[in-house]
């Protein structure tokens, strides 16, 4: 299998569930540990950790964007970041369903962007079904907060910390809680 051919896949979203699909993510995934070894071992210019998410991305990433190490990626090749985004300490980016985080946005420490789900029935709970998920422009994330797959979060939208976003967040909102509720709105120039 090849990424393109897995990207398709994942975008179709297509259950994860043949030995080649596994055969794939686990080479796919120690990639992304190697790289992100590298990344988490020593202090790096930004210059040089931006160079290191290129190459975990599998692309260029923005000159504006700011990362704070340790940063961990189940993936890598299936993240997609605009432009002036900062991302915080220990964030976690099971990515395989695809992660895109829109310009402007602010990410807490701690956060986990998870695109995988499992069956419910012990017979397939080993299949994983993908979805991405999507951050609109301008949308922060406090700390600790965990996204679910499939949710779209819209734009000047502000997720509270520790929430567990199940759904979608409406732009100019405030979500928060476990799972996340809608808090209530706030004026896009807050």
């Amino acid at each position: 299998m090849e990424l393109a051919e897995f990207l398709e896949h994942v975008a179709q979203r297509k259950p994860l569930d043949t030995p080649e699909v596994y055969r794939f993510m686990d080479e796919m995934s120690d990639e992304a540990r190697r790289i992100t070894f590298e990344l988490n071992s020593a202090y790096h210019t930004p210059d040089e950790v931006r160079g290191l998410l290129s190459r975990l991305f599998g692309k260029p990433v923005d000159a504006s964007l700011k990362v704070f190490p340790p940063l961990y990626a189940d993936f890598g090749k299936n993240i997609t970041v605009g432009k002036n985004v900062f991302i915080n300490d220990c964030c976690h980016f099971q990515d395989h369903g695809g992660v895109t985080i829109g310009d402007g946005c602010q990410i807490g420490h701690g956060v986990v962007f998870a695109t995988l789900n499992h069956g419910t029935a012990a017979a397939s709970r080993r299949m994983m079904h993908p979805a991405p998920i999507v951050l609109g422009k301008n949308v922060w994330v406090g700390s600790n907060a965990t996204i679910l797959q499939g949710v779209t979060i819209g734009d000047n939208a502000i997720v509270a910390a520790g929430a567990v976003v199940t759904k979608d967040v409406p732009a100019n909102m405030i979500a928060g809680g476990v799972p996340a509720r809608m808090i209530r709105m706030i004026d896009g120039s807050e």
